[in-house]
């Protein structure tokens, strides 16, 4: 029989504590001792071998102040935080030092003027190309503005073109967007005024692959370049309207898809140099 891990005094002691409960009271007492004495000399034995105590990784514990372990919000901007210390002061008649103090808000960031120049005039042209460009990210933004010479930093087009929301255009699906560029198209009054171009695609016996580049004007129904190549590229567009706009003159418009051809920093160049529209 196992020898009881208590001796006759402490078990004269429970029997004293005990003497008003049940004698199966007491063994459960005493069944609930022994569990919990195994258990500590598990812990006791694993002490010796368990690992070292990792770093926090940024999980949730008792003293954060968010359960779920996300980060809190973000502060507010500084012109939110003047009109919060404006209106304090209007609808409360406080002091805009007890206003500042409230919100945390240093008093001199209150009273700091800006010195930036008026943006308005460049917002306007941003807002245009996006209007008429409505692929065109910031970058490409920054380089016709470069191009027309208004001489800001890409840093500066990116935080303007946040503030006037056109980032949110990527959302818009792409059905939406040709939609839109097909409402806008200029109607053809005379020769040269609009060019349709595209690819048209054939294969010969043998199986290798023929690209045929087509111009159609859209009002006298003529096709003044009809090219065929095995491979067609930027460069070699551009070379081909140069040689036929020497001979036919140049269109006012010229209608293209979103080919890697024609959206391609070539034609970009060739199109900024001569007053076409695409």
């Amino acid at each position: 029989m196992k020898a009881s891990k208590f001796s006759d005094a402490q078990k004269a002691f429970i029997l004293k504590q005990g003497g008003d409960q049940p004698s199966d009271l007491l063994c459960l007492e005493e069944e609930i001792r022994r569990a919990l004495g195994r258990r500590d000399a598990a812990a006791q034995a694993a002490r010796g071998r368990e690992r070292p105590p990792e770093e926090d990784r940024g999980r949730p514990d008792l003293g954060q102040g968010d359960a779920a372990g996300r980060h809190p919000p973000k502060a507010l901007k500084p012109s939110r935080k003047r009109e919060l210390v404006r209106g304090m002061c209007s609808d409360w008649a406080v002091s805009i030092r007890t206003a500042c103090g409230a919100i945390g808000f240093d008093r001199s960031s209150f009273h700091y003027k800006s010195r930036r120049t008026d943006q308005a005039a460049v917002a306007k042209r941003i807002r245009e190309i996006c209007e008429t460009r409505v692929r065109y990210g910031y970058r490409r933004v920054h380089v016709l503005l470069d191009r027309e010479g208004w001489g800001i930093n890409i840093k500066k087009v990116y935080r303007i073109y946040k503030e006037l929301g056109m980032q949110l255009r990527n959302k818009t699906p792409k059905r939406r967007v040709k939609a839109k560029l097909r409402d806008v198209r200029a109607e053809a009054v005379g020769p040269n005024d609009v060019w349709a171009m595209d690819f048209v695609h054939d294969q010969l016996a043998t199986g290798k692959k023929l690209r045929v580049l087509t111009v159609v004007d859209t009002f006298s129904r003529y096709v003044p370049v009809l090219d065929v190549r095995h491979s067609y590229r930027g460069e070699d567009v551009v070379a081909t309207l140069d040689r036929v706009c020497q001979k036919i003159g140049y269109p006012k418009t010229i209608r293209v898809d979103q080919g890697t051809e024609f959206v391609s920093r070539d034609m970009d160049l060739w199109a900024c140099a001569r007053p076409r529209r695409f």
